[in-house]
């Protein structure tokens, strides 16, 4: 494959796994009518790739895009120490032609805070209302990108420039991936109790080996023995949304949170409200969405090489690494 199909593959991916559907459409269309209102000095700094991808955080880094690509060293976080890890590889005679991040990297990762609107279409399906959903996302995505500003971002992509080694990563497109299965699961199976949730999740390959490895499934928030209720599921949606949404999902009739991660301030938010909390596992929640990717570039013919946290399961082929 081209490095430019994978990205427009990813790009594709998650637009159609994305819940708001046609309303993404929109969005890029309001980007098109702002970019078309600019005057000239604004329009050289303006990043086009906004005008076709709504997700800021899943970009070619590193490379034309024109590069045939066969191998992939792919893993979580791919940085400075990965791209060496690459380079050593090619020393070694094991080619690898793309290193491919699932954490944003350089200017995707600049812009994380861009797909963090998503969040709020995920609060209205839960029952709250879009503005009050909106409203609290507004001073979350601020502080968010107030955090993310003077961090060195571009330091893992001048590795990988130095060395010639195209670089990329998928972000959003692999989260709606895996908050997608996990939505679908769970609609079709039958559930009671906090453990019940927990049993379900351990039935999927990367939570089962991530529980092995000290990382699995886990509740931080309600015991086992409790009455799940209603779920949400928080996979999507760039970074941790607003501790103030936990009152109104609890309103809504939310019941469980299941989430890859979540700060300390976040736990108690939901126990205040009374929202059981299940964290899924931060690596083996985005190894699922990432292999989700993953089984789509192998049935083309790309190899995958995982490292970096990446807990490998080809679907394809029925094989865990």
């Amino acid at each position: 494959m081209k490095l430019k199909e994978i990205h427009q593959l990813a790009v594709d991916l998650g637009k159609r796994y994305d819940i708001r559907g046609d309303y993404l459409q929109q969005i890029l269309q309001d980007d098109w009518k702002a970019y078309e209102k600019m005057n000239e000095l604004d329009k050289e700094d303006f990043d086009l790739e906004n005008l076709d991808n709504p997700f800021s955080d899943t970009r070619i880094l590193v490379g034309s895009g024109g590069e045939n690509i066969s191998t992939i060293l792919c893993g979580i976080d791919m940085e400075t120490p990965e791209i060496l890890l690459a380079d050593r590889l090619n020393e070694k005679g094991q080619k690898i032609d793309l290193v491919l991040a699932h954490h944003p990297e350089g200017i995707a990762g600049a812009a994380l805070h861009r797909v963090m609107n998503i969040q709020a279409d995920m609060l209205e399906r839960a029952g709250v209302p879009i503005n009050i959903g909106e409203a609290i996302m507004a001073s979350r995505i601020s502080e968010v990108e107030r955090g993310i500003a003077p961090q060195n971002h571009q330091r893992a992509v001048d590795a990988a420039r130095l060395l010639d080694i195209p670089f990329m990563c998928v972000h959003s497109p692999a989260d709606n991936l895996v908050n997608n299965f996990l939505e679908t699961l769970f609609a079709k199976r039958e559930y009671r109790t906090l453990e019940d949730v927990i049993n379900i999740l351990l039935e999927i390959p990367e939570y089962r080996q991530a529980r092995k490895l000290k990382a699995g499934p886990r509740i931080i928030a309600g015991e086992r023995h409790r009455r799940a209720g209603k779920i949400f599921i928080k996979m999507t949606g760039g970074t941790a949304g607003s501790p103030k949404a936990y009152e109104k999902l609890a309103a809504a009739g939310v019941g469980t949170y299941i989430g890859m991660h979540m700060q300390d301030k976040h736990r108690q938010a939901a126990k205040e409200a009374n929202i059981n909390v299940i964290l899924a596992g931060h690596m083996a929640s985005d190894s699922l969405g990432m292999n989700l990717f993953l089984d789509e570039l192998e049935a083309k013919g790309v190899s995958i090489i995982p490292c970096s946290g990446l807990i490998r399961v080809s679907r394809l082929k029925h094989e865990i690494h």
